[in-house]
């Protein structure tokens, strides 16, 4: 079980929502829903299936303009704000597909993304060598901390689905931000896969906040700090996982809705 950071980290709120509300073509996806993440904790984003966990965090991560409500990272409002001035100020989604190029190896990838960081995202790639290879130090630490060291000369496409994952991790450390998004990031993995990137977030969050949406439970139970319960678009519950997973109404939701 997950020993909480609750008790040892900040009382300051990194990432906080107030009625947040989505509406399409007259439907509540999201209704009204206030949620609070503190600094350097893991906050997990859960839910039945049609809950409006995918919307909430498409919300937070500015792939969607709420309908109503706000959103604050650091006290500033972010409401309106665009997904790459967002991700600048430190808020960053991760596992996002076009962040990895298949046919580059580990470090190029991971080199590209500090490239972006450091010179802008109107990349110049015809750089020489000599400017890349400034970057070569901090692009093998990065790949070292998501535990790819062994991989670092094999292309992207070579890796295991987990392994991948690992690389998209690095990719946006690169960017340096201080508070990860995840969307379902054991999504699709096998045991040993599942453990491995369990680990590596357990790791990456010891100096970051994270907030994950995540159907695994097991893992959930194992990373949270707090977790929020989502039902027909409205936050049900609120607590760590031996709170919310006893909740009687938390309980009946993820019943009535198919889930063991």
């Amino acid at each position: 079980m997950h020993e909480s950071k609750l008790e040892d980290a900040p009382s300051e709120t990194v990432l906080e929502t107030e009625g947040l509300t989505k509406e399409f073509a007259g439907f509540r996806a999201v209704s009204g829903v206030n949620l609070s993440v503190r600094r350097g904790t893991v906050h997990a984003l859960i839910g039945p299936n049609g809950a409006g966990k995918t919307t909430c965090f498409n919300l937070l991560t500015k792939f969607l303009t709420p309908s109503a409500g706000t959103i604050r990272y650091k006290g500033r409002d972010i409401t309106r704000m665009k997904p790459a001035d967002v991700a600048r100020l430190g808020l960053v989604r991760s596992f996002q597909i076009s962040a990895v190029f298949p046919n580059l190896t580990v470090k190029e990838n991971v080199r590209i993304a500090l490239q972006r960081r450091k010179w802008g995202a109107s990349f110049d790639f015809w750089r020489s060598e000599a400017d890349l290879r400034v970057l070569d130090e901090e692009a093998l630490g990065l790949v070292a901390e998501v535990g790819l060291s062994s991989y670092v000369r094999h292309q992207a496409t070579e890796l295991s689905y987990g392994r991948k994952r690992a690389l998209e991790i690095a990719t946006t450390l690169a960017l340096d931000p201080e508070m990860l998004l995840l969307d379902e990031p054991m999504a699709g993995m096998g045991h040993e896969d599942v453990e491995r990137t369990a680990a590596l977030i357990r790791r990456v969050s010891k100096d970051r906040t994270i907030l994950m949406v995540e159907h695994n439970l097991s893992v959930v139970a194992s990373l949270s700090d707090r977790i929020t319960v989502l039902a027909r678009g409205q936050v049900l519950a609120e607590g760590d996982y031996a709170a919310v997973s006893t909740d009687p109404r938390v309980i009946e939701a993820y019943i009535g809705a198919g889930h063991a």
